[in-house]
């Protein structure tokens, strides 16, 4: 069956239980890269359960399974992590039950052999209080479902992404990924073999196993927090970007940010391969 506007649009849970306990907030710090030095205290707030704080993009993986872009009846084998947006609204504890809603917010029709674009939304809330932890908005590229519908809400463009400023970098953060940190970040719950099997990851054109985008995403938060937050996750308010180019375990990012008042635009490079893989970062600071 192919990508319905209709069906597509009707997907939606609500009231999913889920419960995470404070090793998977500390394994989620260790996973992009907190903790490499156990003297440094700032960053031991992450990885020891003595006072425990989660980091606010801990959000992507504490409700595995939730969305799954594949009840939309896509061609799963041509589906690409496009962008990921995050909006905080009250800071995530280090262990919780939570309630997680998720919805297909927009689809945009790019034509036939074009693809197509998914906007979901996930919500996550305590599951005893009701209040709104975050809400989470990932996009799709669909590669192989271009040209499905005529319908005019399809044709509309999809959220515009941030620019970032046009003159050097305020800041710079640099952190190194480690060869086996696929095999440790995939743990927090995503197992698809592209990140651990040499012969998968052949197969998909890589020279090895890649690093999970949402592994880059929460490493450029550890940036952020670094040289903004002075490590503080409740300032975070919200942190988003585009997936431009594959991490490989073991290569050096240089994250890049500038600072507008409370906007802080960034991009994550790897200057050895000559690429960005990190592109319209943007972090709202409160």
């Amino acid at each position: 069956m192919a990508l319905d506007y209709d069906h597509a649009m009707n997907v939606s849970q609500q009231d999913l239980q889920f419960e995470y306990e404070d090793h998977k907030a500390m394994l989620y710090a260790l996973g992009i890269g907190m903790g490499r030095d156990p003297l440094d205290e700032k960053e031991l707030a992450f990885v020891y359960e003595k006072n425990l704080r989660a980091v606010p993009t801990l959000a992507t993986v504490i409700s595995p399974g939730a969305l799954d872009v594949r009840r939309l009846n896509i061609d799963y084998a041509m589906m690409l992590h496009g962008e990921q947006r995050l909006t905080v609204h009250k800071p995530l504890p280090a262990a919780a039950r939570i309630s997680v809603d998720t919805r297909t917010l927009s689809l945009h029709d790019k034509g036939p052999g074009k693809g197509a674009l998914i906007v979901s939304e996930v919500t996550i809330r305590d599951a005893q209080t009701n209040e709104v932890y975050c809400t989470l908005n990932p996009l799709h590229f669909a590669r192989g479902d271009g040209g499905f519908s005529t319908d005019a809400r399809a044709s509309e463009p999809p959220p515009p992404v941030h620019s970032v400023p046009d003159r050097p970098p305020d800041m710079r953060h640099a952190l190194n990924t480690r060869l086996d940190q696929a095999l440790l970040y995939r743990l927090l719950g995503d197992r698809n073999a592209l990140h651990a099997d040499p012969q998968v990851a052949r197969e998909a054109g890589f020279d090895r196993p890649i690093l999970h985008g949402l592994c880059t995403y929460g490493m450029c938060c550890h940036a952020v927090l670094a040289k903004t937050c002075d490590y503080d996750p409740a300032r975070l308010r919200g942190f988003d970007v585009r997936f431009s180019a594959p991490v490989i375990p073991g290569d050096d990012l240089h994250i890049d940010l500038w600072r507008d008042g409370d906007v802080v635009s960034f991009e994550a490079r790897v200057p050895e391969r000559g690429v960005t893989v990190i592109k319209n970062g943007r972090a709202l600071l409160g």
